[in-house]
């Protein structure tokens, strides 16, 4: 399915499942690939509990349903990201692990422009260090 006005980036996606496989491959690599060594060191070694978060938040940050809100109340991400040290670097190693997991789910087109634009926004607003 395209990206259009019409539907969501989730309906564009696929469905949570697509979302899930996103998901996936995005925490593959970090955990796998040198480059992303700084932001896989944010993290607990078991990836589990961090890979269902990311998950249920795309989900509904994509336009599917609720899932993280139901669970957690709202995302506060600048707060919930308060603790770990943000600059350009790990900005910049988290999009292009994003952007590698996409490749790797052939996310092209429109919906990865969007994509693109809306991760790079969210991943920046991270930022708590120059």
């Amino acid at each position: 399915m395209s990206f259009t006005e019409s539907n969501t980036p989730f309906e564009a996606l696929g469905n949570e499942a697509d979302v899930r496989a996103l998901v996936d491959a995005f925490y593959d690599r970090m955990d796998s690939a040198p480059d992303y060594a700084g932001i896989r060191a944010m993290h607990a070694p078991n990836l589990t509990e961090a890979r269902d978060k990311l998950y249920k938040f795309l989900v509904g940050w994509l336009g599917g349903p609720p899932l993280y809100t139901q669970e957690f109340g709202h995302p506060r991400l600048r707060m919930r990201h308060a603790p770990f040290s943000i600059s350009e670097s790990e900005r910049d190693q988290w999009l292009g692990c994003m952007a590698d997991a996409m490749n790797e789910c052939n996310i092209t087109g429109d919906l990865r422009t969007f994509l693109d634009q809306r991760f790079a926004h969210v991943a920046n607003f991270m930022r708590n260090r120059s």
